[in-house]
């Protein structure tokens, strides 16, 4: 058996309910089968065939009249089990309102894209913190790189929450930075650097939390020099902007990343 969810946008909904249901059968292990974009009788078909033929039963959410009568004559006369999940409501609806709804797919998502993109972004930069994934960097808006406690971690979630999908790539003196750094379009990548006075005071702060890991030379002024000279030599390899986020709060080193990224882009 198999559950299909048809949905004229991505079916996220019809996903969910299903599987807050299948949650309540422990030990039952039941396929959920995902149809987007079902937006006409041929599409529409085509997974009800599907559904017919693996015995499986269809939760809808379907938001277009025509399309959901079809599917509950056709699931009818196929005898396969359908639930349709929003036309009892837009029907309640309508008639407490006295209007009829508009019957567009994926308006709720439309409507709510801003959302939907920062929580995108906000799960990129958690996936792509501190270096990982780096294979996926061509897939960011923006990509931060620098020395250790140079911030780039709060700075990628901050750029995040404003809907950017933001990587990070730590710099560490001696080891060759990813090579899909300089894969990637250059105008997407920024350097991050600060005074090393301010740097040294970072890492002092920093070393206590790291125990053991700790390096003996991690906050010394002499290594944190070679760390930050180290990162301007691979700013200038790659011919990467540079934010100087010395003494700025947060949202002014965000501001200056978002407006040189917009120039290298024009």
């Amino acid at each position: 058996m198999r559950i299909y969810i048809i949905s004229g946008g991505v079916g996220a909904s019809g996903e969910q309910i299903a599987r807050t249901a299948l949650a309540q059968f422990q030990d039952v292990h039941v396929p959920v089968v995902v149809a987007p974009l079902v937006r006409n009788i041929k599409d529409l078909r085509a997974v009800l065939e599907e559904a017919t033929a693996a015995g499986g039963m269809i939760i809808h959410t379907l938001v277009d009249t025509d399309l959901r009568d079809e599917l509950t004559a056709a699931a009818k006369a196929h005898g396969v089990v359908e639930i349709d999940v929003l036309g009892p409501v837009l029907e309640s609806l309508s008639r407490l309102l006295g209007r009829q709804p508009v019957g567009t797919p994926g308006l709720y998502r439309k409507l709510r894209e801003d959302y939907f993109r920062r929580v995108e972004a906000i799960e990129f930069a958690v996936g792509h913190d501190d270096g990982r994934k780096t294979s996926e960097l061509k897939a960011a808006d923006i990509v931060l790189i620098g020395v250790s406690r140079a911030g780039k971690t709060p700075l990628s979630m901050y750029l995040a929450m404003r809907g950017y999908k933001t990587a990070n790539v730590p710099l560490v003196h001696g080891i060759e930075p990813p090579i899909e750094l300089y894969e990637i379009d250059r105008r997407r990548v920024v350097g991050l650097t600060l005074e090393a006075e301010r740097l040294v005071a970072y890492r002092r702060q920093r070393q206590p939390h790291l125990g053991a890991s700790a390096s003996p030379v991690y906050s010394d002024p002499k290594e944190i020099l070679s760390d930050l000279e180290f990162a301007r030599r691979v700013f200038r390899r790659g011919r990467f902007g540079v934010v100087d986020v010395t003494s700025k709060p947060i949202e002014e080193s965000a501001n200056e990343v978002v407006a040189l990224i917009a120039r290298c882009a024009e």
